[in-house]
C-alpha cells in the first residue's frame, strides 16, 4: 500500500506540473496585461515601468523558472487585479464552490442511484422507459440553457427565487438543481447498465439458487459490484464540481472558483489563472486517489491485487 501511494503521489506531482506548465505558456499568449492595467493613452515609458514591476520584461524561460520555484513554495505571486496573493483570491472562493458542489453531488447521486436501480429492477416496464428518457434528456440538455430557463421561470415569471449570487439557502436552489440534473442523469444511466451486467453473472444465479433472500442478493452481490464504475463516475463529477462549474457559476453569478478563473482570464491576471488551475488540478488528483482507495473497499480482489 505504501508503494502504491508513493507511485500515485509521484503521478500527481507530474500531472500538476504538466498542467501548470501548459497554463503558464498558454496564458502568455493571451496578450500583455499592462494594456488593461494602465489607462488609455499610457506612454511607452509607463508600459515599460509596469512590465518591469510585474516581472514581465524578463525572458519567458526565466519567468517560467522563477514562477515554478515560487509555486513549489506555495507562492503564486500577487494578483494584478486584486493586488494581494493570488492563492488567497482563489481560496476565499473555495467555500462557495464546495458548498454548491456538495449539495449538487449529494442530491444528484441519491436521485440518480434510485432512478438507475428502478430502471434495472423494472426492466421492460413503463417505469424504465420514463427513467431512461428523463436521464437522456438530462444528459443532453446544455446546463447553461437549463439554468437560464430556470431563472426565467422561477425568478422572472414567478418571482419565487433570486436570479443569482450567493446569500441565503434560496440562492442554492436554482444552481444546485441545474447541476443535480446532469449528475443524476449520468449516474442513473451508468448504474442501470452496470446493474444489468452484474445480474447476468453466474455468481448471482448461484446466490439465488442457494435460496438467499432477494434483498441480500441485490445489496451484497449485485449492487456492491455494480458500484465500482459508478464510483469512478462520481469521482470525475466531484472533481469537476469542486474545480468550479464555470458555466453554472457564470450564469448564476456564483462567487466560486470557476468564475474567478474566468474573470482572471478576461483580465489576463496570470497569477490568479495559475493559482486557480493548480488548485483545480490538485482537487482532481486527490479525488481520483480517494476513488482508487475506495475500489479496495468495494472489491477486496482489487485491494489484494
Amino acid at each position: 500500500m505504501t508503494r502504491y501511494l508513493l507511485v500515485k503521489l509521484l503521478e500527481a506531482v507530474v500531472a500538476i506540473w504538466g498542467v501548470v506548465t501548459i497554463v503558464f505558456f498558454v496564458s502568455r499568449i493571451l496578450g500583455d496585461p499592462t494594456v488593461l492595467l494602465l489607462p488609455v493613452g499610457a506612454g511607452p515609458e509607463e508600459i515599460a515601468n509596469l512590465r518591469t514591476a510585474l516581472g514581465l520584461d524578463e525572458p519567458l524561460w526565466q519567468q517560467y523558472l522563477y514562477s515554478l520555484l515560487a509555486m513549489v513554495k506555495g507562492d503564486f505571486g500577487i494578483s494584478f487585479q486584486h493586488v494581494r496573493p493570488a492563492l488567497d483570491v482563489v481560496l476565499e472562493r473555495m467555500p462557495a464552490t464546495a458548498s454548491l458542489a456538495g449539495l449538487a453531488l449529494i442530491f444528484g447521486t441519491l436521485i440518480g442511484a434510485i432512478a438507475g436501480a428502478i430502471a434495472a429492477l423494472m426492466r421492460g416496464t413503463v417505469a424504465e422507459l420514463v427513467v431512461m428518457i428523463a436521464a437522456l434528456l438530462g444528459q443532453a440538455t446544455p446546463t447553461f440553457w437549463l439554468g437560464i430557463m430556470l431563472i426565467l421561470l422561477f425568478s422572472v415569471e414567478l418571482g419565487l427565487l433570486p436570479t443569482g449570487g450567493a446569500g441565503g439557502w434560496e440562492n442554492y436552489i436554482l444552481p444546485g438543481l441545474t447541476l443535480s440534473v446532469f449528475v443524476s442523469a449520468s449516474i442513473a444511466r451508468l448504474l442501470r447498465s452496470s446493474l444489468l451486467d452484474i445480474m447476468r453473472e453466474d455468481y448471482v444465479r448461484t446466490a439465488r439458487a442457494k435460496g438467499l433472500m432477494p434483498r441480500t442478493v441485490f445489496f451484497w452481490h449485485i449492487a456492491r459490484n455494480a458500484l465500482i464504475p459508478v464510483v469512478t463516475m462520481i469521482g470525475i463529477i466531484a472533481g469537476e464540481l469542486l474545480g468550479g462549474s464555470v458555466v453554472i457559476e457564470t450564469v448564476f453569478a456564483w462567487p466560486g472558483v470557476g468564475r474567478v478563473i474566468v474573470q482572471a482570464i478576461q483580465a489576463q491576471d496570470f497569477p490568479v489563472i495559475q493559482a486557480g488551475v493548480a488548485l483545480v488540478a490538485g482537487i482532481f488528483v486527490v479525488v481520483n486517489l480517494l476513488v482508487d482507495l475506495l475500489y479496495g473497499v468495494l472489491d477486496p480482489r482489487i485491494r489484494r491485487g
